[in-house]
């Protein structure tokens, strides 16, 4: 079932149940000889895919470098490594590396803590004239997909139009990416608002799809600033419906509270009287 130089994700049910459902063992393959970039990819998504699998019915991780580690006496000796403060071997320095490597999954768009960069794909030389053509002005809008067996991003449309017809351009079969020029007064001066949009419409792609994208995000959103895509807000949306023209206006421009409340005087200890004057004593 394992191959030799090929990552995977293993899901092992214990006849075990707590409040979710059945308990999970959730095993990472990532053999020795496997690529590095399998490696790295696996790594990045590995938090994504613990996540959308369900976090609390994972009752324990396994990793694996060698066919050995991922048996059931290998699993009986990380059980006993678990419980006992001994000397990390090779397999558990590289467990830890992994974790601590590891992209965040409930970490947002907008974040700048992330610990790992995720996984880049480079632009193809179409998607690459199209953000040309959103720089210069030529085109406000530009979507881009990621092409999962190739390993690139794609540009799927261009287009110029008013924000009113943000809704009817983004899929809601597949997720993608999209930048888009928004054109407004706020405060009586014109300007000009780049946001990038990360759309995924609920549960109708794959789990690979989900993973992929959300790794890819930061990394295109770099390749993009480098570029000279100056963004002004980091939209994720999972219903195309929420893009109205007030929503991402109030995303570029959020409301503040200008409203304060008055100061109250406290009020004096109970039962005391009115107040006396007194001379003092000579």
């Amino acid at each position: 079932m394992l191959e030799e130089k090929m990552p995977c994700y293993i899901l092992y049910r214990f006849d075990n149940r707590n409040d979710t459902g059945y308990e999970w063992l959730f095993i990472s393959w990532s053999p020795d000889f496997a690529q590095v970039r399998h490696k790295m990819l696996y790594a990045a998504t590995r938090a994504t895919m613990k996540m959308q699998f369900g976090g609390g019915q994972i009752k324990d991780e396994l990793f694996g470098t060698a066919k050995a580690d991922v048996t059931l006496a290998g699993y009986r000796k990380h059980e006993q490594a678990t419980k006992a403060p001994a000397p990390l071997t090779m397999a558990e320095e590289e467990l830890q590396l992994v974790k601590q490597t590891e992209v965040n999954a409930h970490i947002n768009v907008d974040s700048k803590s992330q610990t790992m960069q995720g996984v880049s794909f480079p632009l193809t030389a179409s998607a690459d004239d199209a953000v040309s053509s959103f720089l210069q002005g030529t085109v406000n809008y530009v979507q881009l997909q990621l092409d999962l067996d190739k390993e690139i991003v794609n540009v799927s449309a261009t287009d110029t139009f008013k924000i009113n017809h943000l809704i009817s351009h983004v899929p809601t079969d597949g997720a993608r990416y999209h930048l888009y020029n928004f054109s407004h007064t706020h405060e009586g001066d014109a300007m000009d608002s780049v946001v990038f949009i990360y759309s995924l419409p609920g549960f109708k792609c794959s789990i690979k799809e989900r993973m992929l994208y959300s790794s890819c995000k930061s990394p295109l959103v770099e390749q993009l600033e480098a570029r000279g895509v100056v963004i002004e807000k980091k939209i994720e949306v999972d219903d195309p419906t929420e893009l109205t023209e007030e929503f991402v206006y109030d995303e570029i421009h959020p409301k503040k509270n200008v409203a304060r409340q008055a100061f109250a005087k406290p009020k004096g200890p109970a039962g005391r009287g009115p107040k006396r004057m007194t001379r003092p004593k000579e």
